[in-house]
């Protein structure tokens, strides 16, 4: 038996397109294990466990799925795939997985492309039910890497990272295989088998679209009068601030565009069930 654990927030719309791609491409018995906070309509029927309960880390509602897995499973060698709400397979997922676990206990994507992210990512995940459960596996952010401008960097899966290694666990990383990149970070292909949109319930405004605008501005930021800033209250200062800022200005250009991205893909995947080719 395969195990699913997936999240959605406030948005239904990734509901039947993923349920559709994971049949479409599993070839196996599967049950589906949902966290559903603020979505609108009924979907208790589509999964075989869904809580709607208001928690609000992303990596404490896996954990919780993941220990409702454990108790819901008859064999510590069936399957746990964690797959965010806006990724699915789209490919032999189950044959590369089962390739690649005759080898190594975990495979998970690792968005190395996301400025040196070192961590396994909850988008997509794959080990044994009694693994997860020997390792003490946990997805909240905590443990610590050096990030490529010399900073400590976490997130989400970062205390995955640290119980691996200080447990000596050699895991397979997926990586991007993108031909054509709309985005350095979002609609990411990975391996082939697996396609993750990225920021589907949230704003897209990634490290890299951080990084990009600050880059573009450098050089162009300059202070107002000190007359000016000494007239405002310590909030009106932060919102002069905010709004002036050509680094603000221009991330949020960036999301504006990505935003943009994300519905025209959305809009096309739902018309085209191989939509990755375009990328692939």
């Amino acid at each position: 038996m395969i195990h699913i654990a997936t999240v959605h927030w406030q948005d239904e719309s990734w509901i039947d397109v993923q349920l559709e791609y994971l049949r479409r491409n599993l070839t196996e018995p599967f049950r589906v294990y949902a966290w559903l906070n603020d979505v609108p309509g009924d979907h208790r029927h589509k999964f075989y466990y869904l809580n709607t309960e208001l928690v609000q880390h992303h990596a404490v509602k896996l954990n919780i799925l993941a220990d409702l897995i454990y108790f819901n499973s008859d064999r510590n060698n069936d399957l746990v795939i964690f797959l965010d709400g806006d990724a699915f397979p789209i490919g032999d997922v189950l044959g590369f997985v089962r390739e690649k676990l005759a080898v190594y206990p975990l495979v998970a994507v690792q968005r190395s492309e996301n400025n040196g992210d070192l961590q396994p990512h909850p988008c997509f995940c794959v080990t044994t039910v009694g693994f997860w459960k020997r390792i003490g596996g946990d997805w909240k952010q905590g443990y610590t890497w050096i990030d490529p401008q010399g900073k400590p960097m976490t997130d989400v899966g970062g205390n995955l990272l640290g119980i691996l290694k200080r447990q000596g666990v050699e895991w397979y990383p997926m990586h991007r295989s993108n031909r054509v990149n709309l985005h350095p970070l979002w609609f990411g292909i990975y391996e082939r088998v697996v396609y993750h949109h990225g920021a589907a319930f949230r704003g897209p405004r990634s490290r890299i679209d951080i990084q990009k605008a600050a880059a573009e501005a450098q050089g162009t930021w300059r202070w107002p009068p000190a007359m000016i800033i000494d007239r405002l209250d310590p909030g009106q200062r932060s919102r002069l601030l905010q709004r002036i800022n050509p680094v603000r200005r221009l991330e949020w250009k960036l999301v504006l565009q990505n935003q943009t991205l994300s519905k025209r893909v959305l809009n096309k995947l739902r018309k085209d069930p191989e939509f990755y080719r375009e990328f692939n």
